[in-house]
């Protein structure tokens, strides 16, 4: 098991290094591209040209420069960004990487715990009008759109119903959780609730589905020919069977949300997180920045995967020789 699990993380620090050259690549080594000509500026003159290109090491040959991108991102991490003069691009990422931890894993709560009660609650009573009718709930939420739904709660939280029913919601942006936790909680509220409403959805439906074929197995068979009643056999035995894939399809959806794909969450709601960071270095082709956002994204989604596989081994050990 432990040679398994350091095979999987060198082969997760070679994918990371394949995807900083890339990366890199396409935002600095592209032909008919020049980040000089950005970052000076549009009327710029060829030797304002030049002097940029020193500057920034933009005239040295290709590996020297992934080199020195590099160091500056990962060691010295004094990297700037192009557009905010004498802005830093790692404390940025770190300064807004807890506002995304913040909105991920608080969505992610309630996500989880309304997609077992769905899921459980439409397999225990399937056959029934509760069954198809949660599951149309799931597909509702499937169907929104994050942005959309965002927009609407703002229109009706902040704007139609503020100064009535919802006097209580504070106005759009973040409170960290160690100034004023209870600030904190309200201010990332509906956040959670519109990303979670996707994502329950979604699981919902995988989790009824799986408990659906579970409950057909042989095991189960044994165990109601026990008297066992249906539903111990539910929970005890088809929910934790069940629960496998879940567990493994959240962890790939958690490293995406963390590592950005929350971006539109985070624009609708004003959150300062990653998501949003990204989003104002696009507006601006902000080039510093764009690669360290998607190679901090690239790290969040290859540590998933990293630890689902590292699990899946652990549940089945067929996996670690495949």
């Amino acid at each position: 098991m432990l040679l398994f699990a350091v095979r999987r993380l060198a082969s997760a620090v070679l994918v990371l290094f394949a995807i900083s050259v890339l990366v890199f690549l396409i935002f600095f080594a592209t032909p008919g591209v020049d980040p000089a000509a950005r970052i000076a500026g549009r009327n710029a003159d060829p030797a304002t040209l030049a002097q940029v290109r020193h500057s920034f090491g933009l005239d040295r040959p290709i590996p020297i420069r992934y080199a020195l991108m590099m160091r500056h991102l990962f060691i010295s991490r004094d990297l700037e960004s192009f557009v905010n003069r004498g802005a830093k691009v790692i404390p940025q990422i770190v300064q807004a990487t807890p506002v995304t931890l913040s909105l991920v894993l608080g969505a992610a709560v309630i996500w989880v715990l309304f997609a077992v009660l769905m899921g459980t609650v439409a397999a225990w009573r399937r056959g029934t009008v509760a069954d198809p009718l949660i599951m149309l709930a799931g597909v509702v939420g499937i169907s929104l759109p994050v942005y959309w739904l965002g927009e609407v709660v703002n229109l009706i939280t902040q704007s139609r119903l503020h100064g009535s029913v919802f006097s209580w919601v504070p106005p759009l942006g973040y409170v960290s959780l160690t100034d004023d936790p209870g600030q904190w909680a309200l201010h990332l509220l509906f956040p959670w609730l519109t990303l979670a409403v996707l994502y329950a959805g979604i699981y919902a439906r995988l989790l009824r589905s799986e408990l659906v074929a579970n409950l057909n197995e042989d095991y189960v068979r044994t165990a109601r020919a026990k008297g066992i009643s249906e539903r111990r056999i539910l929970i005890r035995h088809a929910l934790r069977c069940s629960l496998i894939p879940i567990v493994s399809l959240f962890g790939l959806d958690f490293g995406a949300l963390v590592g950005g794909a929350a971006l539109l969450t985070e624009v609708v709601f004003g959150l300062p997180g990653v998501g949003k960071l990204t989003y104002d270095a696009l507006q601006t082709v902000d080039l510093p920045m764009i690669m360290a956002t998607v190679i901090y994204a690239a790290f969040f989604v290859v540590l998933a995967n990293a630890v689902v596989d590292v699990l899946y081994a652990r549940l089945d050990p067929r996996a670690r020789h495949a």
